[in-house]
């Protein structure tokens, strides 16, 4: 059962890898969610295999009906979707985990001109949106395997609060969220995924991740 303390999630892209792996486990941890597609038929018949509390609507309806909406869709539909869902945001939170991967050369580095796919998600949204970049570095398959996957989140943003906020949900999917500064140094973690990828690739293992050391104790933010 979800719990009406906590934020209502939605995830645009929410039938993808990532997006399903990520409402499993916020449902897991008793958030609600509302996962969001371009075919709303598709996300409700997905919505129960997630778990308690995920509903599925298109995603316009996601958007709408989330506390703090998470945008979880390729590079190649990012922008087009951030216009779809954009009146639907203003005033809320959007967590941007979209990577800019090129193929065919997904496991070399190729961020845009902007610096960042989330610099590119704050310019569309305006001022109106505070952009959280996050969860860029997560295996969706670790999600899907069940319990809070093996690393760190790392979080930006211009909004300390906002940050504060992913931070708390991200520790609800992995071993924590870890503040990482302004929304400009998104572009480390979006740059880290296709080093991951290599990683994956050339040790063969299923989904490296990333820990930061030297903070027990530390205060979060």
């Amino acid at each position: 059962m979800s719990d009406t303390s906590k934020p209502v999630i939605g995830i645009i892209g929410g039938t993808g890898d990532l997006g399903s792996g990520l409402a499993k486990g916020w449902a897991a941890a008793g958030y609600k969610v509302v996962i969001g597609s371009r075919s709303r038929e598709k996300a409700a018949a997905l919505a129960p295999e997630l778990g308690a509390g995920v509903i599925g609507e298109d995603n316009v309806g996601a958007a709408s009906a989330a506390d703090i909406v998470v945008l979880a869709v390729p590079f190649a539909s990012h922008d087009a979707t951030i216009e779809e869902i954009k009146p639907a945001v203003q005033g809320k939170i959007v967590v941007d985990a979209a990577v800019p991967l090129v193929p065919p050369k997904v496991s070399t580095v190729q961020l845009p001109g902007e610096g960042s796919a989330a610099q590119i998600a704050q310019r569309l949204l305006g001022d109106g949106v505070k952009v959280v970049s996050a969860f860029h570095n997560v295996g969706a398959a670790k999600l899907h395997a069940g319990g809070r996957v093996d690393c760190d989140v790392l979080v930006f943003s211009d909004d300390k609060e906002a940050r504060a906020a992913v931070i708390e949900i991200a520790g609800a999917v992995a071993n924590r969220g870890v503040g990482g500064g302004v929304l400009a140094n998104s572009a480390a973690a979006e740059a880290l995924t296709s080093v991951l990828i290599w990683i994956n690739r050339h040790y063969k293992v299923p989904g490296a991740g990333i820990s930061i050391t030297g903070l027990e104790g530390a205060a979060q933010a």
